[in-house]
């Protein structure tokens, strides 16, 4: 059986919320106002410095099936197309891409799992040359457009049964694979795994980890991916307006909270 390396990616490989990044494109297209565009910049900040915790996730989950309904997909991605070069301006971890790269040396798939939407995820990853994807998945009509369900939502348990899914159908061994992750959300996912690897972790996955004897790593060395990639202007379908309502719900859960 063959082992694979899965790597979270918000804070793990990339140093700042994929979804995030794609605020203001929707602010010019007149979807989102001056204020929420201010309080997405506060959530980024907010999220960088803290990360995000279990309650905050779940709402994010609920507003994004409800705010997203009837949104016609080829719409939403049309116009992000037009807008990513200037927008897909994450910061990636140098320390993640050596990582991968001597997981791939050594014979590993590597396979990004995120709670972000695979609009997003997918070309990010694509362009960094992984291998596959898992992340979470909204359900459209006959006619393209959000149904309001979630077909995937791809965090905390449903990460882990994901990975548990995809072992068995095609042949992975998850007692020899590896798991990379900052965020306690995670810990289903790094427990399924037989190495499991806490990056720049938060407080809580950090006393887990002393508590096991995990590996511990820091991840500092960060650099753009404008300038460490191709452009992925021509992509297909790169993000759509879910980021927006990631970013809005996500500070107003916290605010009140």
């Amino acid at each position: 059986m063959a082992a694979v390396a899965f790597f979270d990616l918000d804070k793990t490989i990339i140093a700042k919320s994929s979804t995030l990044a794609f605020t203001r494109p929707m602010f010019k297209a007149g979807l989102l106002t001056g204020s929420t565009l201010a309080k997405a910049g506060i959530a980024q900040a907010y999220y960088q410095a803290f990360g995000a915790d279990h309650d905050q996730l779940e709402w994010v989950k609920e507003e994004l099936a409800a705010m997203t309904k009837g949104w016609d997909r080829d719409e939403i991605e049309a116009l992000v197309t037009e807008t990513v070069d200037e927008v897909v301006t994450p910061l990636v971890y140098a320390e993640a891409l050596a990582i991968m790269e001597e997981h791939r040396g050594e014979g590993r798939k590597v396979i990004v799992i995120s709670a972000s939407p695979e609009e997003i995820v997918r070309p990010l990853c694509r362009h960094l040359g992984i291998d596959d994807v898992i992340a979470t998945r909204a359900a459209v009509d006959e006619e393209g457009r959000y149904t309001g369900e979630l077909e995937l939502y791809a965090y905390g348990p449903g990460k882990a049964d994901a990975m548990v899914a995809l072992a068995e159908a095609e042949g992975i061994d998850l007692s020899a694979s590896y798991a990379y992750s900052d965020s306690i959300t995670d810990l289903p996912m790094l427990e399924v795994v037989g190495h499991p690897v806490v990056v720049n972790p938060d407080s809580e996955l950090a006393a887990v980890a002393a508590e096991r004897g995990w590996e511990v790593r820091k991840f500092e060395s960060a650099v753009t991916l404008r300038d460490k990639l191709p452009t992925i202007a021509a992509s297909g379908a790169v993000a759509t307006g879910i980021a927006a309502v990631l970013a809005y719900w996500a500070l107003k859960g916290r605010k009140s909270s």
